[in-house]
Order: C-alpha cells, then sequence, then structure tokens
C-alpha cells in the first residue's frame, strides 16, 4: 500500500451467510469491504478467518473484534470503521436444504381449510346469516331466507379483500410494497437470527470460561 493512499477500511457484516463443513472462510464471504485501493480490496477479501471443523457444528458466530483483530495482524497500518452488526451468522450446510414437496402441499392444505373453517365459524358466532337477511329486508322491504344476491357478492369480496391484503395472486404482485405476511417472516427470521446469535455467544463465553479456569 502507497504511502501517500489512507489506510482506511469500511467495512460492513452481513447477517447471515452458508458455507460447506470443512471449507474456509474469507473476510470477502463476510463483509462488504470498502478500501482505499482495488488492491488492498482484493487481499482483504480474500483474508481467512475462519475454517469450520467437526466439532463445531452446524452454526458459527462470527464477531467483529474477531474480524478486527484478523485485520490489524494482516495489515498493522489500517484502521478499520465498521457499520452494521456486530457478529455475522455462519450457518454450516453441504448443499441449500430443499423445500419437501409433500410437506409443502399439506401445510397448503391445512392452512386452506383452516382458515375456511375459521371464517365459518366467525359468521356463525356473529349470526351472519341473520344480519344479511336483515339488511336484505331493510333494503328491499321483503324477508327472504336465503338473499343470495347479497351473499354471494359478499363472500366474493372477502376473497378480493384477502388477495389485496396480501398484495399477492399466485405469482404476481401488485405493487413493490411487503405484504403483511413477508413483514412477519422477515421480523421471525430476524428474531431466530438474533437468538441464535445469543446463544451461541454465550456458548462461546462458558467455554471459555471453562478452558480459563482448568488453565489456572
Amino acid at each position: 500500500m502507497e504511502a501517500n493512499k489512507p489506510s482506511l477500511l469500511y467495512l460492513r457484516l452481513k447477517k447471515r451467510i452458508y458455507m460447506r463443513p470443512e471449507q474456509r472462510l474469507t473476510l470477502g464471504q463476510a463483509a462488504r469491504l470498502l478500501a482505499a485501493d482495488a488492491e488492498t480490496e482484493q487481499k482483504l477479501k480474500q483474508l481467512m478467518l475462519y475454517e469450520h471443523r467437526k466439532a463445531d457444528g452446524n452454526r458459527v458466530v462470527i464477531d467483529l473484534l474477531q474480524i478486527v483483530k484478523a485485520i490489524r495482524e494482516a495489515f498493522p497500518g489500517l484502521s478499520v470503521e465498521a457499520y452494521g452488526d456486530p457478529q455475522v451468522l455462519v450457518m454450516v450446510a453441504e448443499k441449500p436444504v430443499k423445500p419437501r414437496i409433500f410437506v409443502l402441499v399439506l401445510s397448503w392444505l391445512l392452512l386452506f381449510f383452516g382458515a375456511g373453517l375459521a371464517i365459518m365459524n366467525f359468521h356463525t358466532d356473529v349470526s351472519m346469516k341473520e344480519v344479511h337477511t336483515r339488511i336484505v329486508e331493510l333494503i328491499s322491504g321483503k324477508q327472504i331466507e336465503h338473499p343470495l344476491w347479497f351473499q354471494i357478492p359478499y363472500s366474493l369480496g372477502i376473497g378480493l379483500g384477502m388477495v389485496l391484503f396480501f398484495n399477492h395472486l399466485f405469482r404476481k404482485r401488485f405493487n413493490e410494497e411487503p405484504n403483511p405476511l413477508e413483514v412477519e417472516l422477515y421480523m421471525y427470521q430476524e428474531n431466530v437470527n438474533a437468538y441464535v446469535i445469543a446463544d451461541e455467544m454465550r456458548r462461546k463465553s462458558d467455554y471459555d470460561q471453562t478452558r480459563g479456569g482448568s488453565d489456572g
């Protein structure tokens, strides 16, 4: 690195990454980098942070301090500016887990019929049939036992409302805004990541304390 170039590295850790068992993890895989020059940035991307062992299990947490230490050892004159999350969660798997079609279809059927039963039970609890009959009587002046001309559009409106609410019709999206289900799935994944990271950091701390006590 030339002396007149600023020795500064901007670093942003990724939240969650995947790697194969017994493989090496580099800084370029774990973080996004911006260095003073392309040559330094390329060398930093190849910097090894971690090599997986079977004893480490299928999930590992790489801490920011661990990364800064490795960078300082390889590039003593380099200052690091870190942004974002202080840890990156590494999931170790031989290959990505593909969804099982049978489980997917079974889940879809359970959700479909479960949602239908929930709607019907709700309508029964609030006496929706009597309400429809009364509304039709107020509008037309006649009492009709099965006001289908009112009930059918109402049923279609429920389905249309669900489609608009979830912003999806099969693979068709109506706009780029995330639907409530996507937001909930995102929040669930964020909470899972936070829990796994906290649990792994606690185990690592307990292991370090146990090793320190045994060394003493």
